[in-house]
C-alpha cells in the first residue's frame, strides 16, 4: 500500500471521484464520500494522498496554548500526506488559512480537506495549494475552535476517516478509500475509466443507451 502514490499518483489526472466511489460501492463500502459542500477552492484542483486526521471542537474561551494540537498535527505532516480535519459541525470561524497552507506544503503535504471553513482564499488559490472546504469566513479560530486530537479516527458526515486511508478529491467531491481496500480499489478504478471511455465512444455513435449499458454494464 505504500506504493499507491508511486503507482497511481502519476495517473490521478485520469482518475475521478465518481469512478472511485462506484468501485468502493461495488466492494461493499457505500459511505466513502464526504458531504457535498466540501469542495475545492479551485475547480481544477485534484488531490491524492494519505490521510492525516485532525479533530477540533468549538470553545468559548481562548486556551492558554492556542492552536497547540493543530500545530503539532501540521508539524507531523510528511510528503504525500493530505490533512483531513473535522470541526465537528462548527462553522463559526475559519480553521484554515494561507500561513497554515504554507507550512503544510513545506512539510510535503499535497493538500488539505476540512468540513469547516477557510480564510485567505485568494492567497491560497494564488499559491496553488489544494484546499477543500465547506466555505469561507474571515474570523480566526483562536478562542473559537480548539484541537482535541490528531491521528485518530474522525467522522465527517457518513464517512469515517482513519489515519493512513487514501483521500482523492476533485470538483465533484472527496472520496476516502480505506487503506485495506486501496490495493483493490485503484486498479479497478483505472479499469472502469477505460471501460467508460469505450462506452463514451459507443454512445457518441448514436447507439441506444440501453443497448450499450446491457453490453458493458457501465454508466
Amino acid at each position: 500500500m505504500a506504493d499507491i502514490l508511486v503507482t497511481f499518483g502519476p495517473q490521478q489526472n485520469i482518475l475521478f471521484s465518481a469512478v472511485l466511489s462506484d468501485v468502493l460501492d461495488a466492494l461493499g463500502h457505500r459511505t466513502s464520500c464526504l458531504p457535498a459542500d466540501v469542495r475545492p477552492l479551485k475547480p481544477e484542483w485534484k488531490i491524492l494522498g494519505r490521510a492525516v486526521t485532525l479533530s477540533v471542537i468549538p470553545v468559548q474561551v481562548e486556551p492558554e496554548e492556542p492552536y497547540a494540537v493543530e500545530l503539532a498535527c501540521i508539524d507531523s505532516l510528511r510528503p504525500g500526506d493530505v490533512l483531513v480535519a473535522t470541526t465537528n459541525g462548527d462553522r463559526s470561524s475559519a480553521l484554515w488559512g494561507e500561513l497554515l497552507s504554507t507550512s503544510a506544503r513545506s512539510h510535503g503535504a499535497l493538500g488539505v480537506v476540512i468540513d469547516g471553513l477557510t480564510r485567505d482564499a485568494a492567497k491560497i488559490m494564488q499559491m496553488d495549494f489544494p484546499v477543500f472546504a465547506a466555505g469561507f469566513c474571515p474570523l480566526d479560530s483562536k478562542g473559537r475552535l480548539e484541537g482535541v486530537s490528531f491521528g485518530e479516527p474522525i467522522r465527517i458526515g457518513d464517512c469515517t476517516v482513519q489515519a493512513g486511508d487514501w483521500v482523492f478529491g476533485d470538483i465533484d467531491g472527496v472520496v476516502v478509500i480505506p487503506a485495506e481496500l486501496a490495493d483493490q480499489a485503484f486498479p479497478r478504478a483505472l479499469e472502469k475509466v477505460r471501460g467508460e471511455n469505450r462506452v463514451r465512444t459507443e454512445l457518441a455513435k448514436g447507439r441506444s443507451v440501453r443497448e450499450v449499458f446491457d453490453e458493458y454494464g457501465i454508466l
